[in-house]
């Protein structure tokens, strides 16, 4: 073979390993660039944009820091996907995990008549030793049980502030329960009477530190009426309670019902309690006032199963034997009737008498007869005991021939004087009247059971008393209806407003806050919904969520004011229910609004838990949502 064909051979061997060289180098690259590619396009899919992706040969290599393990895994998981899992090398790391969560913090007081307990999980800064002495010192060393476990975190915000009020408030509570969270007290007493409840609920609004939300739940059991009294009287004037009892709402509605057949005039007031003598009674005390009717005139008076029924002096005596033999006949076997027609007085006789006078000023004047030196004495004493040792005088003069019953009929004359804020009680030898004004809405019907109890059976006596909501020491509530109302007229003199596309209240509108919030702390417990509206620009769920926020923000507002929002749900509407054009920048400034509306009892789902609370518990941020909307400058 010639030397010129073994080069070619040679040249030509040499040139296809070159060729196979390159191209095996062209087949490496083109491999890493598909497999560092796909893995890098698969994982920014899956939101893992943190992880660094490298290829080598056919090695693909991953780096970075993964938020979890979890993270860590899928990253491996998703890289064996596009490549071989043999393939993927593993150099990633895992963020350090938080701390772990401290614990929730809640502590739960019970006080009866057994004691206080306490028990729940404190922050171990708290001082244990100075709450429980504060409870002995209410109680009794012996009556407190503690059932307290602490844990070595820190105290979360508000902490010391809720658990100080919570103490505070127990100490005013002998029967109740408390239970305590960071920045949230949540109290459930019994009162002895509505106006007991009502003086608790504002003596705690007043003491609310600012920062805390007081949640009250006080309930007040029907009152026991002891005797059971009832007394109607019908004049030329018409008919009118001094008393009125009855043992149920359906009772109560059947008594007023038939005071108005028999010419009951005005408003009725009736108290629903305990300690009704028979389940007759709501019959007998309705033929009772019918005949009283009949006759044109007189007062009956229902003590227990005792019925006193005065005639109007001149009733026809024959009109008189007749009404009164059928209510005779009529009445239940339980009640006793006692029924007379007093004879026509000669208005100049001029009757012994005995007149205390309380003026509105606290000062009062004995006057009158009286039967010897040591009931001038008593009744003085008395009256000072009643009134104050320096607002008494007395200037009674003394009359042997005065009967024998006047002694306690004076005694008892000065008791029903002092259950008013002014007037004038006088005795007779025929009668007790009690006249004048007071705060108290049940004095008419505390006074009816005091002559009633003490005078006897078949006394005469009569009351006129005026119940003045300005004398009221605890100020009678408006309605619900009533606060709705002034609140809209509020809103019509200075709308809530909010900076552009926030749920932040504008600076103008927070005195319109302070002024809703000072009427709601005269409301007592509403049902109250805050609703939010935007107008119709931007996103529909966009408006959704910053109407919620807005509604959440003055809900926030009203809790920084210690106005009681345990009964307000904040709700966001979006541009639902617009009350004017979207179309036109002014239409659009009336749709954007924050209304408060009564929420009635069959609508309500949940009124214990508001909105804002809701979204405490699940986490959910609507204030991040709204911040995402791009095109709401103006909602």
């Amino acid at each position: 073979m010639r030397l010129s064909s073994l080069l070619t051979i040679a040249l030509t061997f040499t040139a296809a390993a070159v060729v196979s060289l390159v191209a095996a180098n062209f087949s490496v690259q083109l491999i890493e660039e598909n497999s560092e590619i796909g893995v890098r396009d698969a994982l920014d899919d899956k939101g893992m944009t943190w992880a660094e992706v490298e290829a080598d040969g056919l090695q693909v290599t991953l780096a970075g820091i993964a938020p979890t393990e979890a993270v860590r895994f899928r990253a491996l998981t998703t890289a064996g996907s596009i490549v071989d899992a043999a393939r993927v090398i593993d150099e990633m790391e895992v963020e350090a995990q938080a701390a772990i969560a401290p614990p929730h913090f809640s502590v739960e007081v019970l006080r009866n008549s057994s004691g206080i307990s306490v028990i729940g999980l404190i922050p171990a800064s708290t001082d244990r030793d100075a709450a429980i002495a504060s409870f002995q010192a209410m109680v009794g060393d012996e009556q407190v049980a503690d059932l307290l476990e602490a844990a070595d975190y820190p105290a979360p915000p508000n902490w010391q502030l809720s658990l100080d009020f919570a103490i505070n408030a127990m100490a005013l509570l002998p029967r109740a329960k408390v239970s305590v969270e960071a920045g949230r007290v949540s109290i459930t007493a019994i009162a002895d009477s509505a106006a007991a409840k009502a003086t608790m609920e504002a003596n705690f609004k007043r003491s609310i530190p600012t920062g805390l939300d007081v949640a009250l739940d006080i309930a007040a059991p029907r009152p026991v009426i002891t005797p059971f009294t009832l007394r109607f009287e019908l004049d030329e004037k018409g008919g009118r309670f001094d008393a009125c009892s009855a043992d149920t709402d359906a009772a109560r509605n059947s008594i007023i019902a038939a005071a108005t057949r028999a010419g009951l005039k005005g408003d009725a007031r009736c108290t629903v309690g305990m300690g009704v003598p028979t389940p007759k009674w709501t019959e007998a005390a309705s033929m009772a006032m019918d005949a009283v009717h009949q006759l044109g005139g007189g007062s009956v008076t229902l003590a227990d199963a005792d019925i006193t029924l005065l005639a109007a002096p001149g009733t026809n005596q024959a009109l008189f034997d007749r009404v009164i033999g059928e209510l005779e006949t009529s009445l239940p076997d339980v009640f006793a009737l006692r029924a007379s027609l007093p004879a026509v007085v000669d208005p100049n006789a001029g009757p012994p008498e005995f007149t205390a006078t309380l003026s509105p000023e606290g000062q009062v004047q004995l006057r009158g007869r009286l039967n010897n030196d040591g009931l001038r004495e008593l009744a003085d004493s008395f009256a000072k005991a009643r009134f104050g040792s320096d607002k008494v005088y007395t200037a009674a003069r003394i009359d042997e021939d005065l009967p024998g019953d006047w002694a306690p009929r004076v005694l008892t004359a000065l008791e029903a004087l002092s259950m008013l804020s002014n007037g004038v009680a006088t005795v007779t030898p025929d009668t007790l009247s009690v006249t004048g004004n007071t705060g108290n809405p049940d004095a008419s019907t505390e006074i009816s059971a005091l002559l009633a109890g003490k005078l006897g059976e078949g006394a005469a006596f009569d009351i006129d008393v005026v119940y003045q909501e300005k004398l009221d020491p605890v100020l009678g509530l408006p309605t619900p209806d009533e606060c709705e109302a002034e609140i809209g007229e509020i809103l019509k003199v200075g709308k809530i407003s909010f900076e552009p596309s926030s749920a932040t209240i504008d600076a103008s509108a927070l005195g319109t806050m302070d002024d809703i919030a000072e009427i709601l702390k005269t409301c007592g417990d509403l049902l109250l919904e805050i609703q939010g509206y935007t107008d119709s620009q931007g996103r529909e769920e966009m408006n959704l969520a910053l109407s919620q926020s807005r509604a959440e923000s003055v809900l926030n507002e009203l809790r920084a004011r210690r106005v009681l929002t345990g009964s307000f749900v904040a709700r966001g509407y979006g541009e639902d229910k617009p009350i004017a054009d979207n179309g036109t920048e002014a239409g659009r400034e009336a749709n954007r609004r924050i209304e408060f509306r009564l929420i009635h009892p069959d609508t309500v789902d949940d009124p214990e838990q508001t909105t804002l609370e809701s979204t405490a518990e699940t986490g959910d941020t609507p204030e991040d949502q709204v911040q995402e909307g791009p095109n709401d400058e103006q909602n």
